[in-house]
């Protein structure tokens, strides 16, 4: 029989439990799949009681999920889980009593969620042990950023692993979470058709990218000490880089699957002083227009008047050194106030060696793209016959449609629901190992190291635009463009 868990929300008032968290467990309960979730218990430092608490989470859950996705009656059932305790990061009383709520529960599995700053990570799981609060069948959540740098992202692991097992121990990252990200699985490996092409044999380029229509509001602190590479780059991208050109595992448990992400981050060459300005462009967006609406520049910004240095966009030609990819470059780019919002992958295949058809530059080719948001779609960009009665064959383009169609919408899931009901099953698949979070920090290091040295300059661009004019340029010295 499976254990039921008491899940302990740190951070339980705040944003991300606000506008992700408990929807996505509220969505659990309407699924039927949180039958193991015994409470669920938001720890915050406010004077709150849990009744004041549950009428705050009514309000929110009414703002933040879809109208017809509201049902009173998964209401009353999710309200009864709802429990609110006060806990101050550095008050051990507090974390006496959150222990003695634990045990007066008959959970026996208690899982704490960390969506709080991860300055605070070590000390909370420093009282949790003392405390008694973690028992011997406790697992931990951590949120990114995981540090700034590789040494302050050793500096958290092991406080962490002084009370929690590496078993234990959930990185999070969302992008994970993502249906289209997971199906990247099944369309690999589970297609004779797609899986002997997967290799720098019929690959041109692989592209990655994460743009954003917002700007850096509300994070002003944080993202001026952080910029693009270390907020998107070492986590996002490279996770999903890790799964696009992973071997295929030994089966589809989490340590086969993490060991071979594992190997792929291994293998990326690092970019140094000596590559770093043709391998790399770094971005600071100015005034412009997104959507219609005028917005400010960064620097404009008061918040943000000391953050000349801060970039704002990347890109980055990063090559992986290995068999399957040897000669294949993985584009990744990223940043803020970009013309649209969308993450996408699309992999580029060779061109045909010359053209059978009439006025047929040869410029068209096969790409897989697979977009995350803000849709989830998979589609294959293929060349047949343009209709007609002329005598020559000419060529147009056309889509395939890899995904399920909309008579499946009503499966379609929250990347963060995914996510909790693994951690509450004790699943590890879809979260970061340790060494995968230390070794991709190594490879952003060496390239923040680069910038240092050779004072990497961040170009401007316009707000509404895909990025300065040399993030075009680092494909078309390699003839390519960027998938718009």
């Amino acid at each position: 029989m499976s254990q039921m868990v008491d899940l302990v929300i740190f951070g339980g008032t705040g944003d991300l439990s606000t506008r992700k968290l408990l929807p996505a467990l509220y969505q659990l309960h309407r699924h039927g799949l949180a039958d193991r979730l015994r409470r669920i218990i938001a720890t915050g430092r406010g004077e709150l009681d849990t009744d004041s608490f549950r009428s705050e989470a009514h309000a929110n859950l009414e703002r933040f999920l879809p109208r017809d996705q509201w049902d009173g009656a998964i209401w009353e059932h999710f309200r009864d889980t709802l429990h609110y305790v006060k806990v101050e990061a550095d008050d051990d009383n507090d974390y006496r009593q959150l222990a003695q709520l634990l045990d007066a529960g008959d959970a026996p599995v208690r899982l704490f969620y960390l969506a709080t700053l991860p300055s605070l990570y070590g000390a909370i799981c420093a009282q949790l042990k003392n405390t008694g609060a973690a028992n011997t069948h406790s697992r931990v959540v951590l949120e990114k950023p995981l540090g700034h740098d590789l040494a302050s992202c050793r500096a958290i692991n092991e406080e962490v692993a002084a009370v929690f097992a590496e078993e234990a121990t959930f990185r999070i990252d969302h992008y994970l979470g993502k249906e289209t990200v997971q199906n990247l699985l099944a369309v690999r490996f589970g297609n004779p058709l797609l899986h002997p092409v997967w290799k720098n044999t019929f690959v041109d380029n692989v592209q990655i990218t994460v743009a954003e229509e917002i700007g850096v509001e509300g994070r002003g602190g944080y993202y001026a000490k952080t910029g693009a590479l270390r907020d998107m780059v070492q986590n996002h991208l490279l996770q999903v880089l890790s799964i696009v050109a992973m071997e295929p595992p030994a089966s589809l448990d989490a340590a086969d699957i993490r060991d071979e992400k594992m190997k792929v981050l291994r293998c990326l060459e690092p970019i140094t002083a000596s590559n770093v300005k043709e391998r790399t462009v770094r971005g600071r967006y100015d005034a412009g227009a997104v959507g219609g609406q005028a917005v400010k520049g960064f620097l404009e910004e008061a918040e943000y008047r000391d953050a000349e240095g801060t970039e704002t966009f990347v890109a980055i030609k990063a090559l992986i050194n290995n068999w399957r990819w040897a000669g294949v470059p993985f584009y990744l780019r990223t940043g803020k106030r970009l013309s649209r919002r969308y993450s996408e992958i699309v992999i580029e295949f060779k061109k045909q060696p010359f053209s059978l058809f009439a006025n047929d530059p040869n410029e068209l080719t096969n790409k897989l793209v697979i977009r995350l948001q803000p849709d989830e779609t998979i589609s294959l960009h293929t060349l047949n016959k343009k209709p007609g009665l002329t005598r020559n064959l000419r060529l147009q383009p056309v889509e395939l449609h890899l995904t399920a169609d909309s008579n499946h919408k009503g499966d379609s899931y929250d990347a963060y629901e995914r996510l909790l009901l693994d951690a509450v099953n004790g699943d590890q698949t879809l979260f970061m190992r340790r060494d995968e979070v230390e070794t991709a920090w190594r490879w952003i290091d060496t390239i923040i190291g680069a910038w240092e040295e050779t004072g990497m300059p961040v170009k401007p661009y316009n707000s509404g635009t895909m990025g300065p004019n040399a993030a075009t340029a680092l494909t078309a010295r390699d003839d390519r463009n960027w998938y718009e």
